[in-house]
């Protein structure tokens, strides 16, 4: 995700990527990149250089990135799935200081799923069963997906209900970039609401438009669906 990010910031007339954190200094080397911009090993001083910070990093890392953005009061999207609860309490924490855009998928089109099946939901009612179905390529770990649990979440937060009794199906297969389905299902009838992604691009697309929402907010913790209700 990271270099597709950067490919997709000197696309942009606004955007300038100011530095990149890395692994080693090996790394650096191998991505090739232009001479003015900062590549580091110290999130601090990637942190320092920029006015926002994407983390589409690894849980590993996340504890960090927090530390750091906090103590520098910078903003941060960050799509990192598969946080422990530890970790989701540290990013609440971080959020009473700064702007922070934390979702599980940067995806506009999962913003206005979210939004329809929490509706279909209170419309419906408990009589209808709730199922997530979600593919994705052989290399993804978490499962379900964190988009899927965000869904089933959606659902349950809704209705009042418990998360815990959604049905969620998974499959891993070929290089899916991710398809979602959640199924509204009664004895009599059945909703669909589904989501394909064609292009890991849109998940930079949509953390280019994050970042660009999230440096002019007050502190606090925002997702997707408020970028796109309020950009």
């Amino acid at each position: 995700m990271g270099q597709a990010i950067l490919r997709s910031i000197t696309a942009q007339d606004d955007l300038q990527a100011a530095s990149l954190w890395v692994r080693d200094a090996q790394q650096a080397v191998d991505l090739e990149l232009p001479e003015d911009i900062l590549t580091s090993t110290d999130i601090g001083e990637v942190t320092g250089a920029a006015d926002v910070l994407i983390d589409f990093s690894l849980p590993d890392a996340t504890s960090d990135v927090l530390a750091t953005v906090s103590r520098q009061g910078k903003p941060l999207v960050c799509g990192v799935s598969g946080l422990s609860d530890e970790q989701v309490e540290e990013l609440n924490a971080a959020a009473r200081s700064i702007a922070v855009v934390y979702d599980r998928n940067m995806s506009l089109g999962i913003a206005v799923l979210e939004d329809i099946v929490r509706q279909a939901a209170v419309a419906l009612g408990n009589d209808f069963s709730v199922e997530v179905h979600e593919t994705h390529h052989i290399h993804k770990i978490d499962a379900p997906s964190g988009t899927a649990l965000k869904l089933g979440e959606a659902i349950a937060a809704a209705r009042g209900t418990n998360a815990g009794d959604i049905h969620y199906e998974v499959e891993r297969r070929g290089e899916v970039p991710g398809d979602h389905t959640v199924f509204l299902s009664s004895l009599t009838e059945q909703l669909t609401f589904g989501h394909s992604v064609t292009s890991r691009q849109v998940f930079a697309d949509g953390a280019l438009r994050a970042a660009r929402w999230v440096v002019n907010q007050p502190p606090g913790r925002y997702q997707m669906h408020d970028v796109l209700k309020r950009l």
